[in-house]
């Protein structure tokens, strides 16, 4: 990737992330941690490949996104945000009793939401669908989803694995954020899926190990996955939970905590430094 795009992506990704933070500080509730580990897929996805417009949300043609581990909500408003979809202001809304950006992301009520999610596990389950439908239709679209690696203990994810590679979605590439935490804490002591990409390998996947804050990384995976025929990609990325906000990073504690006001100063003014620093 040419540097002032990597450069230009940076930028956006922490701009995500500041995203992130004010809509959970608004709210006093919400999920940073995992949506911070997920913002640089998300970033390079809708900034580089993903055939999206926010003019035409619901083009039949358009590439779709599926946000499996939809408690992430914060994450996809806040790239939707940076898109052009919603209005930045309303991420301050996030949660309140009459916004329309909830704590799990809404198919019917937020533009450019392609699938309602929440329940661990059915997100995945719908991207199948879609590509699936991409390739009754003859429709050149590709479907993306993001998984959590706590999500792998739901079961119906397996199913989905199956199903998948058994219908040759190769219209299909899904992202495993492993980060290692969930809101229990670590999950190979709460429940352990590993080793993951053997098994994803053994379901029939094809499989790409990456470190999923390196952009250029997760671009180079995501063409490998346009190139690749007959199996679904899974792009195993390996990340830090809360990255970006130092008092955040690998901490499991801050899966579902909201910062208090001290706490949100400092996650901003870490992100802004950063920013400072990419010269862009």
């Amino acid at each position: 990737m040419e540097q002032e795009l990597l450069l230009k992506l940076k930028r956006k990704a922490a701009d995500v992330r500041k995203g992130i933070i004010e809509a959970v500080f608004s709210a006093g509730s919400g999920h940073p941690g995992g949506s911070l580990s997920c913002a640089d897929i998300l970033t390079v996805l809708y900034f580089k490949h993903m055939n999206v417009n926010p003019s035409k949300p619901k083009d039949p043609d358009r590439d779709r996104f599926v946000l499996s581990k939809g408690h992430a909500a914060p994450v996809l408003y806040s790239v939707l945000a940076e898109k052009g979809y919603i209005p930045k202001e309303d991420l301050f809304t996030f949660r309140q009793a009459d916004s329309y950006l909830e704590g799990h992301p809404s198919l019917k009520d937020v533009p450019g939401v392609d699938m309602t999610t929440g329940s661990l596990g059915q997100g995945i389950c719908a991207a199948c669908g879609m590509a699936q439908m991409g390739k009754l239709d003859k429709k050149d679209y590709r479907v993306y989803a993001v998984l959590g690696d706590g999500e792998l203990q739901e079961g119906q994810v397996w199913e989905a694995m199956m199903y998948a590679a058994h219908y040759k979605l190769d219209n299909l590439t899904a992202f495993l954020d492993h980060n290692g935490l969930q809101i229990d804490g670590d999950i190979k002591e709460v429940m352990s899926p590993e080793p993951v990409v053997a098994k994803f390998e053994a379901f029939g996947w094809s499989v790409i190990l990456i470190d999923g804050h390196d952009m250029d990384q997760i671009d180079k995976a995501i063409k490998k996955a346009k190139r690749t025929k007959g199996k679904p990609t899974m792009i195993v990325a390996e990340t830090i939970k809360g990255k970006g906000v130092s008092y955040m990073e690998n901490k499991y504690e801050w899966h579902g905590k909201a910062p208090n006001q001290e706490q949100r100063d400092i996650a901003i003014a870490e992100l802004d430094a950063y920013i400072e620093s990419l010269g862009v």
